[in-house]
């Protein structure tokens, strides 16, 4: 579920320190060899420890501009509007999202995914005010929430709620400043859009525009427990709306890349992605070209991970077997699929249950590759949080993730100095262990529809159990520094 361009302005970069990227010039409109069409963006990978200006010059040479440059990671965000660009600088360094669709619309004769309806401003005085906390099964379900059975969770103080030192980063679709439950969690000095591959701090950037998306997963992250609407998991933390998924409802590798980075830049705790990298329709559809994309993120991820923060994502809705062949040897398992970014070694990867706590038929799931498992809901019962103008239900590991999301926030709370590692580990040990379903026919035609591997206390379903919590403000002792 890939939810399932402002122009740069050169002030957005030009404090390294700050940012973590560097600006550059656009290269001559008219190189000589040069080819002319339609001006597309590019993620380019560079060898480690290439600067800034040999990067620049390489991009330059092969036809394109370059409009970001990460050194931490030696990638790149670059323009060309030669067709020939990915060729001139190699096709096992540059990939673009926007020339992979154009070439499968041109294929297919399919046309362009048209842009969504423009969401009204939201009106605070128009949102409704009742109390609904009864509708929310999910948050009864991890001991989170205004609920009796988690006292510990609702009393009030800022080891249940959360606290504002610790901000999430929700790399979504934005989120919606003037919702009330959102307003005072929301943290605009470190919302960012990055839809052109480089932050860009204007409210229009990081705002949402046609997707509800981002406002309800940052909901179930940190609604507002005031009595009124839905509360999150931890409602006393910020959230920081750093918008990566368009207007389309993709999710750009470079726009992925610029978001990683800029919640490692502004040393936030934690970031949730409830999305998967797009072009490709299933995150199974491989080439090499995917070896870009996959080494763009992997090192985003490594360098935020070692920056201090700590990636969130959701498992993907394909309902695809995740675990990689070589580990279950099985030629069957995995079928190569890689969702992008939960697969990677990084990340915590989430899959989703329903009410009845059995995983959803539409989630992904895969043996070493999720870590536990939340409330993301079924046809009929889905996730109730935040949108703009009020509140609606949404299914999907979209809103399982951020449950684990504020449970981590919980945590980060509690324990102000443990690093990603420390958090994940505890969030791991934590978890309500969840065995493997004796039957897992969900059509009732006498077919295993998915097959769970591993035991109680780890297993491919569900990692290592469903999230609590209740545990994570009533702990039963620190995480351990050494782990």
């Amino acid at each position: 579920m890939s939810l399932l361009a402002r122009p740069l302005r050169a002030a957005v970069c030009t404090v390294l320190v700050l940012s973590g990227c560097v600006t550059a010039g656009p290269a001559a409109a008219d190189e000589p060899g040069c080819g002319h069409g339609r001006n597309l963006r590019y993620v380019v990978t560079f060898d480690r420890g290439t600067s800034e200006s040999a990067a620049r010059a390489q991009v330059t040479g092969a036809c394109g501009a370059t409009t970001v440059y990460y050194p931490q990671i030696a990638v790149a965000v670059a323009t060309s509007g030669d067709p020939d660009f990915g060729g001139r600088i190699g096709l096992d360094r540059a990939f673009s999202a926007q020339a992979e669709r154009l070439a499968a619309q041109r294929a297919t004769e399919v046309r362009p995914q048209p842009a969504r309806a423009t969401l009204p401003a939201t009106d605070p005085a128009k949102v409704p005010t009742a109390d609904l906390s009864d509708r929310q099964w999910d948050m009864r379900m991890i001991n989170a929430g205004r609920s009796p059975a988690a006292p510990g969770v609702s009393g009030g103080t800022d080891v249940s709620h959360g606290s504002r030192d610790v901000v999430v980063g929700v790399l979504d679709s934005g989120i919606d400043p003037g919702h009330p439950d959102l307003s005072a969690a929301l943290d605009r000095d470190d919302s960012a859009g990055c839809l052109t591959g480089a932050p860009d701090r204007s409210e229009s950037a990081w705002k949402p525009t046609t997707s509800v998306h981002g406002t309800h997963v940052a909901g179930i992250i940190a609604a507002a427990d005031d009595g009124h609407g839905v509360t999150g998991v931890a409602p006393g933390v910020r959230v920081a709306s750093v918008k990566v998924i368009d207007d389309r409802g993709y999710a750009d590798p470079e726009a992925a890349v610029c978001g990683l980075m800029w919640a490692a830049s502004r040393h936030m705790r934690l970031t949730n992605s409830s999305f998967f990298v797009n072009p490709w329709t299933l995150s199974c559809i491989r080439g090499d070209d995917r070896g870009v994309v996959h080494e763009a993120l992997a090192r985003a991820v490594e360098y935020s991970t070692s920056a201090g923060t700590l990636n969130v994502a959701a498992a993907t809705n394909e309902a695809v077997d995740l675990t990689p062949a070589a580990r279950s040897g099985s030629p069957a398992a995995g079928a190569g699929c890689e969702a992008l970014p939960a697969a990677l070694r990084d990340v915590v990867a989430v899959s989703a249950v329903g009410s009845d706590r059995v995983k959803a038929g539409y989630s992904s799931y895969g043996l070493g590759v999720i870590d536990v498992t939340a409330p993301g809901g079924e046809t009929g019962e889905c996730v109730l949080s935040t949108v703009p103008g009020g509140y609606a239900p949404l299914c999907g590991t979209s809103m399982a993730a951020p449950h684990a999301t504020g449970v981590l926030a919980l945590l980060a709370s509690m324990y102000r100095d443990a690093g990603p590692r420390q958090l994940r580990r505890t969030l791991d040990a934590q978890a309500m262990p969840m065995p493997c379903p004796a039957d897992y026919d969900l059509t009732g035609d006498g077919t295993q529809d998915a097959y769970c591997a591993g035991y109680e206390g780890f297993n491919g379903f569900y990692g290592h159990g469903m999230v609590d919590a209740l545990a994570a403000v009533a702990p039963r002792g620190r995480p351990d520094p050494a782990r």
